[in-house]
């Protein structure tokens, strides 16, 4: 599974030692100090140690995102992923590409700019929410990638489905890629009964502008066109 990784930094901390110490002791203090630098900066156990090299059986069936669309108008795209093999896969991940596009304008603090604006993610907002909840955007499925996101294992004959409400935010004609892994360290992969990666594309035309609409005050419906006219008008 690859993704843009979230970055962290871990927490500076010093060992302390009693003035009286021997060295030996302040010997044994630096060594643990630099023992947890070490493991912070990525020295310490391999974070796919605990996933199984192994393929599992999935197939995309149902793949649902509006071909036209219109900026600030919401969207919900959905993805429905079926394991079709005897085995459980470990943990069911989808990592989206072309939700964003690169910007070369100057001075930009990142130059990832949003086509869509995640609303909420795919997996279940926390309750009570967290009262950082808006650091991240909602939905209980995201991981350490910027662009995946994981719902657990997935028993065989079962089906999990994605769901990624999003507002456009950027017209024109775009594509947007998806990937559906069975974990996310690569060790587990997944693939079509047949052979062959688990992938598709969406093909979308974002409007510069929503289309106009007005309420039926009779039925209170929302319906396309101007204005409902007043009563009396021709």
């Amino acid at each position: 599974m690859r993704g843009r990784r979230r970055v962290f930094v871990p927490a500076q901390g010093s060992a302390r030692v009693a003035p009286g110490a021997s060295v030996r002791s302040r010997a044994l203090a630096a060594g643990a100090l630099a023992g947890l630098l070490l493991a912070g900066c990525g020295g310490g156990s391999r974070q796919d140690v605990h996933e199984k090299s192994a393929t599992y059986q999935v197939e995309v069936v149902g793949a649902s995102f509006p071909a036209s669309q219109s900026v600030a108008r919401p969207a919900e795209m959905n993805l429905a992923v079926r394991n079709t093999g005897s085995a459980t896969v470990p943990n069911l991940a989808v990592t989206v590409d072309s939700f964003n596009y690169s910007s070369n304008y100057p001075q930009l603090a990142a130059n990832k700019r949003p086509i869509w604006a995640i609303e909420q993610g795919p997996g279940a907002i926390a309750k009570p929410s967290v009262e950082t909840q808006e650091v991240s955007v909602p939905g209980g499925a995201t991981t350490v990638y910027l662009n995946t996101w994981a719902l657990g294992p997935l028993t065989p004959g079962s089906t999990r489905t994605f769901t990624w409400r999003v507002v456009p935010v950027k017209p024109g004609a775009h594509t947007v890629t998806y990937t559906v892994a069975a974990g996310l360290a690569g060790k587990a992969r997944a693939q079509l009964t047949p052979g062959g990666a688990v992938t598709g594309r969406f093909n979308v035309d974002i409007a510069a502008a929503p289309p106009q609409t007005h309420v039926d005050p009779k039925t209170g419906r929302v319906l396309a066109g101007t204005a409902y006219p007043a009563a009396g008008a021709p």
